[in-house]
This record gives C-alpha cells, sequence and structure tokens, in this order.
C-alpha cells in the first residue's frame, strides 16, 4: 500500500471513530432535562467526501480542498423510524447550505447523506439560506421555512447592509424540493415557523374548532418580524399570522402572541424555535430570547404554552432561560449562544396518536455558540410540568425574592 493510501485509510479510520462514537448524559442535570457529553455534530462529522480530494495526482498532500466551519441550527423529525436533521452546514467561504444527517438513537451515530441538499432558488436567488424549521403539515407535505438573505441594494456602499425574508419550500421525501415564492411581509423576517395543523375561522374571523360551515381554511405561521436585518425594532416579539395559499402566501396582518420585556431574557428580541408539540394540556412551544450584554448579544432558549383551541393564547411561561449555554458551549464562532429550530416528540410506544403526553420521549436539538450541534433529552411530562409549575417572571427583583422566600417556606413547612 502506498504512503498516500496509507494516509487515506487512517483518515477514514478516524472519521469513522468520531462518527460511531457513544454519547452518554451528563451526570447531575437540573431534572428538567439532560445534557450529553459530546456534541452531536460538527465540522469534522461533514462527510470526507465533501471535503477532500482523494486522486492522488490531484491532491498527492492528501489537503482539504473544501473546507467545513460549522453545522448548526438544524431543523428535525422523525422519518422511516430513524431522527433527522436538516443540518445548517457552514463552509469556510461563509455560505450555508442544507444536509440531511440521520441516527438510528437520536444522540450519536449521526451520518449525513451522500450530498447536500440541492435547494431550488426564487425569482431573485438568496446569497445565503439558513435555519430551517420543518413541518409535517396535515396537508401532506413536508415544508422547510427557513431565512433567505440578499444584499440589501438599497444601501450600494454598504457591504453588511442585508434583507431576511422567510423562504419557502416542500418535499414528499427530504430529497426532491419544490421552491414556493417567499414569505411576503411588511417587515423582514428571520425566524418563521408553519403551525402543523390548518387553522378554520368564522365569517367574523374568530378562530372555530374544526370544520363547521361557512369557516376558512388557513395555514398558520409564527413570525418574528423586524424593522431591520438585525434589530427588531418596533418589532414586539413571536407573531401570529394566517395565510389562505401557501402556494403564495403573504401576511397581511401579524398578532404579537409573546411579547418581548425590559431586563428579560427576551429584551432585545425572541423568536418560535421549532413548531409547537401538541399535548393535552395545550401546545408546548420552545422559543429563542435574546439580550444584550457587555459581551454582546447572548441567545438562551425557553419554553411557553398556549392553549389547544387557541394557539396564541399564552397559558404558561415559565420565567427565565430554559436552556444555556455552558462550559464549552459558550466558545465558538459567535460566542454565548444556545439556539434550537429543531426538536422531536417521540412516542415510547407504537401509537400514532397526534397528541403527545406521558412519557412521550423529547429530543431537543441545540447549536451552541453557532459552532456545533448537541442534543438534550425529556420527556411531555416533565416538559409540562416544568411549564406549569414554575414560577413566572414577577419582572422585578422584589417579585423574585418574595418567589425564592415562598419556595423556602415551603421547604421548610415539610421538615
Amino acid at each position: 500500500m502506498s504512503d498516500f493510501a496509507n494516509k487515506v485509510a487512517a483518515l477514514r479510520a478516524h472519521h469513522e471513530e468520531l462518527l460511531t462514537r457513544k454519547n452518554a448524559p451528563k451526570a447531575w442535570g437540573n431534572g428538567i432535562y439532560e445534557k450529553y457529553e459530546n456534541p452531536i455534530l460538527t465540522a469534522e462529522h461533514t462527510p470526507l467526501e465533501w471535503r477532500y480530494d482523494f486522486n492522488e495526482k490531484d491532491n498527492p498532500y492528501l489537503m482539504q480542498r473544501i473546507m467545513m466551519n460549522a453545522t448548526l441550527n438544524s431543523g428535525a423529525m422523525k422519518w422511516n423510524g430513524k431522527y433527522l436533521l436538516v443540518v445548517r452546514v457552514e463552509g469556510a467561504d461563509r455560505k450555508s447550505f442544507f444536509a440531511v444527517a440521520e441516527s438510528p438513537n437520536g444522540v450519536d451515530n449521526f451520518r449525513f447523506w451522500d450530498e447536500p441538499i440541492t435547494m431550488p432558488e426564487d425569482v431573485i436567488p438568496a446569497t445565503n439560506i439558513y435555519d430551517m424549521r420543518l413541518t409535517a403539515h396535515e396537508d401532506g407535505w413536508i415544508y422547510g421555512v427557513f431565512c433567505a438573505e440578499r444584499h440589501d441594494d438599497s444601501q450600494p456602499g454598504d457591504l453588511s447592509a442585508a434583507t431576511a425574508t422567510a423562504g419557502i419550500a416542500r418535499t414528499k421525501d427530504l430529497k426532491t424540493w419544490y421552491r414556493l415564492p417567499d414569505l411576503k411581509t411588511k417587515s423582514q423576517q428571520r425566524n418563521v415557523v408553519l403551525h402543523p395543523e390548518f387553522v378554520y375561522t368564522d365569517e367574523n374571523g374568530q378562530m372555530v374548532n374544526g370544520k363547521l360551515p361557512n369557516c376558512k381554511c388557513h395555514y398558520a405561521f409564527y413570525t418574528r418580524p423586524q424593522d431591520g436585518f438585525i434589530d427588531a425594532g418596533s418589532g414586539g416579539g413571536i407573531g401570529w399570522a394566517l395565510v389562505d395559499d401557501i402556494e403564495h402566501a403573504e401576511i397581511h396582518e401579524e398578532t404579537i402572541i409573546n411579547a418581548r420585556h425590559y431586563h428579560t431574557i427576551q429584551e432585545v428580541k425572541n423568536g418560535e424555535g421549532p413548531h409547537p408539540i401538541k399535548t393535552p394540556r395545550g401546545w408546548l412551544h420552545l422559543a429563542h430570547g435574546v439580550r444584550g450584554c457587555a459581551s454582546g448579544l447572548r441567545y438562551v432558549l425557553y419554553l411557553y404554552m398556549t392553549a389547544l383551541e387557541d394557539p396564541t393564547r399564552v397559558i404558561a411561561q415559565p420565567g427565565g432561560y430554559f436552556i444555556v449555554p455552558e462550559g464549552e458551549e459558550y466558545i465558538g464562532d459567535v460566542m454565548n449562544v444556545a439556539f434550537a429550530n429543531g426538536w422531536i416528540a417521540d412516542h415510547v410506544s407504537t401509537k400514532e396518536d397526534e397528541l403527545f403526553d406521558g412519557d412521550d420521549k423529547v429530543f431537543i436539538y441545540y447549536a451552541s455558540s453557532d459552532t456545533r450541534m448537541h442534543v438534550a433529552t425529556s420527556t411531555i411530562d416533565r416538559l409540562v410540568d416544568y411549564c406549569m409549575n414554575t414560577p413566572e417572571d414577577g419582572y422585578f427583583t422584589a417579585a423574585s425574592v418574595e418567589t425564592i422566600k415562598a419556595l423556602v417556606a415551603k421547604n421548610k413547612a415539610l421538615k
């Protein structure tokens, strides 16, 4: 065997060792979820064929010809018994693209499919696309809603000026994608999520339960309206909007259902993560909140719940963050960031009911510092309990102190 062949064999063995590495839960968590010891996807997990030219004549030094920088912000779904992530992969050229990685158990042994996704363009090509939310909609399609970024040509002298719209594509097999026109809105949109069910309204525009006579059928989106590419400006938080035609989606009116608040984890902006999970107690939502600090913008994750019959009505929201960057998660391309746009609710039995409850497992896929992907696991019962029984933010220090004192008094009474 030649020296080149030996190098290739060693490289492939090293890569296989990484892909097959077992992942164990970390000891001593918070009781709400379990984090895991290792990231589930890094740039090094990408296929060697994407990075190396294995022709010895053309690449005698076995160099990486195309370098990968990060794997982050992945949509997620259970598909044919496998746990699939539609991963945002970022190359060394700063361009992001989508690729599917699958695992047999949801926590390790993730492998990318052979090739990245070929995403058709809208009328105006996007410079960059990223952060896909996956929704298996009741209309029978799997939708991917993602950010499509373009240069803001109204500011030709500013190479950092950008615009963001919500790109929409759909598929039946996660391989062949059909691009629909970008979502039309009055504001910029970087975090848009498609609700998994149709929404029906009566002649007065009020939501109704089921297909009643003379009611209208809509697709529903969670939005994050922004005045600019970075700044929320007048954007008030997580919005809700109805669309009649998904093939020509246009939002005329947004209602803020989860607002921003001063001196909280969602002071600067907040946005929906993946689409919510339907449980017997309500819709379970995972969202991100952003605040400013001395080191820049700090992104954390939080949960809230809305009513089953009215997904716009918040029924529970624990105060503070749910998942935050810890340890090595804090370090990366964009420091101090936890971000999630994918989770999987997985029935523990073979039932296929639309409601998830009890011990049904939840795999929460989150990225740290725009660099790598992680998983945390919990159950529907634990997450609902956390939402329903964790104190809400009182918005003042005095309220926080009184909440702590009430818990202390409760525990003293047990002695």
